[in-house]
């Protein structure tokens, strides 16, 4: 039992090391609580605007932004940026 709980949080932690915040434009009304909760101050609006990935280097990853949007648009993704050849 206790060894999937720890399973679970490692991958949890690979998902937020390996990745990145991706928004869905077509859902965003532009309402501004994903900016307002980041901790980094990002504009994290303009980002979903855009249609564009939250590659800001200052990005911690906290999920702030994520968990805080009433619509649901913006949402984990992997990235293959440190993959092995």
């Amino acid at each position: 039992m206790f060894k999937n709980l720890f399973k679970r949080e490692s991958n949890r932690r690979e998902v937020l090391a390996a990745g990145f915040v991706v928004p869905d434009s077509a859902r965003c009304v532009q309402c501004g609580i994903c900016s307002f909760n980041c901790p980094i101050n990002i504009d994290v609006r303009n980002f979903a605007w855009q249609g564009r990935p939250i590659e800001n280097s200052q990005c911690i990853n906290c999920g702030e932004c994520v968990t805080r949007c009433p619509r649901g648009v913006l949402r984990f993704e992997r990235t293959s940026l440190f993959a092995e050849a």
